[in-house]
């Protein structure tokens, strides 16, 4: 069933339709300036598509709250813990109901890790529940920076790998995202390379308007007319909305924000001696409060007493005082969090959970704990967690072979480097090779495809080498390591390498 919804007219006086079965497979990109009708845009598409299908609103400002009022989407305010809306945002896909997540009230780091913990839950969905689902991300450069900014960059990593996840990935798990930007020299290129249709309103700066007049294959010349648009005009490109640019108006919508742009009013008519009462007289409700003062700069001394003073004996050098705090043992501080780390493993869920929400289960752990010094920092945890997950000894650890496996997965990507460390122990150790199960288990996944397709990925990259011995199964010998797996069976069942470390 193709379903085809309106999203106003075009220049002939067509309707400009939008194929929402195609929308929720290439996704959607909307850019234009402050005051081009963007959130218009977005609010005519929610309302008109939401007998549809689910969706689900990231709202900076709580402009779209009043959804909920017509189309009963239930708001969820973000003033929670990650914890708690990962939780909720799992719920929201077992349950298809329609959300607005409101991030008013919240600084910018806020609202960034709400977002990103809660793009994480609808992300890491269980399989019988990846339905289809509209992700509308208004001001979307606050979430996916292309640079960092006044934010920390544990923030800005966890909020641009969940706005990654969601545009890159999120397609076989049912997520279509919408995104929504002022700007898109502000939006990191690989979220915004991934959307197939566009949506282009009014603009002005020249990279703004080269960059979207790329992404919509027009010259430069005729880019131009993004400066001419007027409210609520877009040019329309895509399978969903036009195979050419196609100039659109938006329709109009059924609900309004709670926010509207300033309206010029009349001043008030006040004589000037009324106009100074009311400006320096306070009322009897206001709360007065004295203002700070800047102190009083103090008298310059005089020279004779600067000589006086610099020509003094040195005092006696106090000793330095015993710190409140005993220095901190970094041997018992890494059994700590090697000790964190195993119990985090036990669970049998850990590794089908994203890295943001093992990373605050990790740091809730610690604190629980009271692991002494500054906690891991995300990629130091993502390292350790990768070692943890391949269930090494201690006499392993401290060998050569071993480190030089360490040495090699630094040259991966941080998804795949547990992968990696989990065949390279079983080659280090003499263990049968993994089964193509616990490789994606080590992975995140349930799909023994993806494993196979790692292993390919590896063998091009001249880690490894794989052969079979003569009963089919599965050998994987590592030439920098000079070292194999003993065979094993690729169909096996999977296995916990941690278990298998406990049991011996």
């Amino acid at each position: 069933m193709t379903v085809e919804i309106d999203m106003g007219a075009t220049k002939t006086g067509t309707s400009a339709r939008l194929d929402l079965e195609e929308l929720l497979a290439t996704r959607l990109l909307v850019q234009g300036n402050s005051g081009s009708g963007k959130s218009h845009l977005l609010r005519r598409l929610l309302e008109q598509s939401a007998p549809w299908v689910q969706q689900c609103v990231i709202d900076p400002e709580g402009d779209f709250v009043t959804l909920a009022d017509k189309f009963g989407h239930v708001v969820v305010e973000a003033n929670r813990s990650e914890h708690e809306l990962t939780r909720i945002a799992g719920r929201i896909r077992q349950h298809r109901v329609s959300v607005v997540l409101s991030l008013e009230g919240l600084d910018a780091e806020a609202q960034m890790r709400a977002a990103a913990a809660f793009l994480g839950g609808l992300f890491d969905a269980d399989r019988d529940f990846w339905y289809p689902i509209l992700v509308v991300v208004d001001e979307a450069q606050l979430f996916a920076p292309a640079a960092g900014g006044e934010v920390s960059d544990e923030a800005r990593k966890l909020s641009l790998g969940a706005m990654t996840n969601l545009m890159c990935r999120g397609r076989k798990r049912g997520l279509a995202g919408v995104i929504a930007t002022q700007r898109l020299a502000k939006l990191a290129k690989n979220v915004a390379a991934e959307a197939s249709n566009f949506l282009m309103g009014r603009t002005f700066l020249d990279i703004d308007m080269a960059r979207a007049g790329d992404l919509l294959g027009m010259d430069r010349r005729s880019t131009e007319m993004f400066r001419d648009l007027e409210r609520g005009h877009f040019v329309a490109l895509g399978p969903a909305l036009a195979r050419r640019p196609l100039p659109i108006t938006i329709g109009p919508v059924e609900t309004a924000a709670r926010s509207t742009s300033p309206k010029l009013m009349p001043l008030p008519e006040t004589a000037g001696e009324d106009a100074a009462d009311l400006i320096f007289t306070p009322s009897a409700d206001e709360d007065i409060r004295p203002m700070p003062r800047r102190a009083s700069q103090p008298a310059p001394r005089p020279t004779a007493d600067i000589l006086a003073q610099l020509s003094a004996p040195q005092p006696q050098a106090e000793a330095e005082p015993q710190g409140l705090f005993p220095e901190i043992d970094m041997a018992e501080r890494d059994a700590l969090i090697s000790d964190v780390l195993s119990e985090i493993l036990e669970d049998p869920d850990a590794s089908y959970r994203s890295v943001a929400v093992l990373y605050q289960d990790f740091l809730v752990r610690c604190r629980i704990r009271r692991v002494p010094g500054t906690p891991p920092d995300l990629a130091d945890f993502k390292r350790r967690f990768a070692v943890a997950r391949a269930g090494v000894d201690t006499q392993t650890a401290e060998g050569s072979a071993w480190k030089t496996a360490l040495e090699l997965a630094q040259s991966l990507a941080e998804d795949v480097q547990g992968v990696f460390l989990v065949l390279a122990r079983a080659a280090v150790e003499k263990l049968p090779c993994p089964s193509d199960a616990t490789l994606a288990r080590a992975y995140g996944s349930h799909s023994a495809g993806r494993a196979r397709r790692l292993l390919t990925y590896f063998e091009e990259r001249d880690l490894i080498v794989l052969r079979a011995d003569f009963s089919g199964q599965r050998i994987v010998a590592f030439p920098d390591l000079g070292c194999e797996t003993a065979p094993g069976d690729a169909n096996g069942p999977a296995e916990n390498p941690t278990d298998r470390a406990a049991a011996e």
